[in-house]
């Protein structure tokens, strides 16, 4: 086996010393360009490869970032690992996740253990605000998602509060009067949706059902779906923490019996991908997951590179209302299984609203 070309053989064919390959290869000083085109020649005829590791010890860096996320299973935070992937590999960084998995006694280690490995840190986790002090206190940089009141921290977030309100505007335009919202109230942006909502609701003299699932999936939505449906407060509208309650609560309200939109409109937050493709297809507010992964890593990236002032502070996206065919106007009838119904079954197919 032919054995890799070392530092020192790049050195010789290149007529410089082994520090000046050194500098080069890190990045740590500039040379002429006659000494530079050499290095970079000589580098490229002897395949040579540095040793990451020992360059991490050299420069402190070891140009990797952390990616902290809840779980891995939700669309919402795939969506932020390619957004935030794709910035990375722009800057030459390597990106590594952490898939928490929505527990918060394990939270913690897993983030100091990541901390240790990275120099930098995109942090989504649902501890309480008094509780963000520890992050920094692990001495890296950190951009957080959801804005922290008590800490000048970089974070990235959108308006909970007004993509309730647009939801509930929504249902009520569309005639519904007893609307139940299916929440997850371990969520830092649980209280603001049910904020926006009910300020909404408030403004129509029209009274808030609050239900709380376990966990922010599809089978928790499931589960909560017959204590809401056959219980003496049936809705005729359910606003679902996320699209997963949405889509999980959608199944089990058509496996009870139950014709969906006719019977409860179901509306949830994220727009993840397959909520199109749910049957009714789901309307939802559109948090612009991508984009947040792609601002989080461009502002941790600045700070990196010493321009902290650039998009320093809180960055909040606006939220964009996507209606589909889960929610319709009371009143209307159910559409019947012959060729009537295909008017129906086609209508704004695939043309989300946004407003």
């Amino acid at each position: 086996m032919k054995k890799g070309a070392t530092i020192r053989d790049v050195a010789a064919a290149a007529g410089v010393s082994v520090a000046t390959v050194s500098k080069y290869m890190n990045g740590t000083q500039r040379f002429t360009p006659a000494v530079e085109a050499r290095l970079k020649e000589a580098v490229e005829q002897l395949g040579y490869r540095s040793n990451p590791l020992a360059r991490s010890m050299i420069t402190g860096r070891t140009h990797t970032i952390g990616l902290a996320i809840l779980d891995i299973r939700n669309p919402h935070f795939t969506n932020i690992v390619k957004g935030a992937n794709r910035v990375a590999l722009q800057h030459d960084y390597t990106l590594l996740l952490v898939d928490t998995e929505e527990s918060q006694e394990r939270e913690k280690t897993l983030i100091e253990s990541l901390a240790q490995r990275v120099d930098g840190m995109i942090v989504s986790s649902r501890m309480p605000d008094e509780s963000v002090q520890w992050l920094l206190d692990l001495g890296k940089p950190v951009v957080l998602f959801g804005r922290s009141a008590r800490f000048s921290i970089s974070s990235v977030g959108t308006d909970s509060c007004l993509a309730g309100y647009m939801l509930a505007n929504h249902l009520v335009k569309l005639g519904h009067k007893r609307i139940a919202y299916l929440g997850f109230g371990r969520s830092r942006w649980n209280d603001e949706r049910i904020r926006g909502i009910r300020n909404c609701l408030d403004e129509h003299g029209l009274p808030l059902d609050i239900h709380e699932t376990e966990s922010p999936s599809a089978p928790a939505g499931e589960r909560a779906c017959s204590g809401l449906m056959l219980g003496p407060k049936r809705p005729d509208a359910v606003i679902c923490y996320n699209d997963l309650i949405a889509l999980g609560f959608i199944k089990e309200a058509r496996e009870l019996g139950f014709s969906l939109p006719h019977d409860v409109s179901v509306a949830g937050f994220d727009n993840v991908p397959y909520g199109e493709y749910a049957s009714p297809a789901l309307t939802s507010v559109d948090f612009q997951s991508e984009k947040m992964g792609e601002l989080a890593m461009t502002k941790l990236i600045n700070e990196l590179h010493g321009k902290s002032e650039e998009g320093a502070g809180y960055s909040m996206l606006d939220p964009h209302l996507v209606v589909r065919e889960s929610t319709v106007r009371r009143g209307v009838a159910e559409p019947a299984d012959d060729a009537s119904g295909a008017d129906a079954r086609t209508r704004k197919k695939a043309s989300p609203t946004q407003t």
